[in-house]
């Protein structure tokens, strides 16, 4: 114990030295926080929409008036031919045409049914999904109320009428930031944990001063621990300040225990400090650290279900997904902080992350190259 506590003191006093690890520390999780979830939205409003009414009716004004109290839709300009709405779509002007063919009102009455031709610019395909789904949902609800203004029931024998009531369940609001912010925090604690142990053993071997420690009495687990314990304590103080801000700009406390969110934390912060000691066995340089780091944290980052859920993927990126260790905390981190889960219902995923860390540490040990 002894002489781990005079590594860890090695370890503090360089970390403390390095002014500027301490502002990214203690900086990242702040300005991360604020500005990333306003930024990594799934809500699409003041949507460029143009307009072709070929009926100029007033079940066709209504259709538009429709759209544009929605507060989703926001109308760009009237064109006379779809032509014309066409030029806007191509100038990025417009990303919507909605076009209502002539005697639309008339078929409506006549044969209650009629045709509305729905134009989505596509470059983006996320973003022309949502506001087609968006059109159809408005479209429904205008077919609802017109349906609704045409029945005229008997005062005596009044038709049977079904009212769905919904209920958002752990997100009442449907504010997608609840969703977001603890998918975040999870990054800003793997950045930190990951990529600083990362470069940590990298910089002994450029300084010169790994040489010194290999020929030191101490042992390999040790030395292992000596790099691993400090980068941990400062993940847990990035994940306590990143709860801070959630709590302060965002509102959002953890439904469930917090004591569980640590307990995973701490296990999954062991795993990933095993992983970046791992890499910084394999590098030789910081540049290389920096790079398989980079390599990492962008699969680790786009399989973590954080922006698309793990189900919509091809089955092999699910499988990926699956060996991704951040995919586990985000389903944790939402688990708890919005649905208020226990201990038995993180078990599955506590007891994988255990592996992983068991996993990376005994490699990490058995790569790193001690002169006896």
């Amino acid at each position: 114990m002894r002489t781990l506590f005079f590594l860890l003191r090695k370890e503090f006093l360089q970390i403390l030295r390095n002014k500027l690890i301490i502002r990214m520390i203690f900086a990242i999780p702040v300005v991360q926080l604020i500005i990333l979830p306003n930024a990594a939205s799934y809500e699409m409003k003041n949507i460029n929409m143009s307009v072709v009414d070929h009926d100029h009716s007033e079940y066709s004004r209504q259709l538009i008036n429709k759209f544009t109290s929605s507060g989703y839709f926001q109308l760009t300009n009237v064109s006379e031919t779809y032509k014309d709405a066409l030029v806007f779509v191509e100038e990025d002007k417009a990303d919507l045409i909605i076009e209502i063919p002539q005697g639309f009102e008339r078929d409506l009455i006549r044969d209650n049914k009629s045709k509305t031709m729905i134009v989505a610019n596509a470059i983006n395909g996320q973003a022309s999904g949502l506001s087609v789904s968006y059109a159809n949902s408005i479209i429904q609800d205008f077919n609802n109320d017109v349906r609704i203004a045409w029945i005229q029931p008997p005062r005596v024998n009044p038709q049977p009428m079904i009212e769905i009531t919904t209920s958002n369940w752990f997100n009442l609001k449907m504010n997608y930031k609840y969703f977001m912010v603890p998918g975040v925090l999870v990054l800003l604690v793997t950045l930190v944990g990951f990529l600083l142990t990362a470069l940590n053993i990298v910089k002994e071997k450029e300084d010169g001063t790994i040489e010194q420690l290999n020929v030191s009495p101490i042992k390999k687990y040790q030395f292992i621990l000596g790099k691993l314990v400090p980068f941990w304590i400062l993940g847990n103080i990035v994940l306590s300040i990143g709860f801070g801000i959630s709590y302060i700009v965002y509102g959002i406390f953890p439904v469930g225990n917090p004591v569980l969110i640590y307990l995973f934390a701490a296990i999954y912060l062991i795993a990933l400090l095993g992983f970046g000691l791992l890499v910084s066995t394999f590098a030789e340089t910081q540049q290389q650290a920096m790079f398989i780091s980079y390599f990492f944290m962008t699969v680790f980052i786009l399989l973590s279900g954080l922006f698309a859920p793990i189900e919509n993927m091809p089955h092999w990126a699910r499988i990926l997904a699956y060996m991704n260790p951040v995919s586990y905390f985000i389903d944790v981190m939402r688990m708890i902080v919005l649905k208020g889960s226990g201990f038995t219902d993180i078990l599955p995923n506590l007891g994988i992350i255990s592996l992983f860390a068991i996993a990376f540490n005994t490699l990490a040990i058995l790569n790193y190259k001690k002169t006896v």
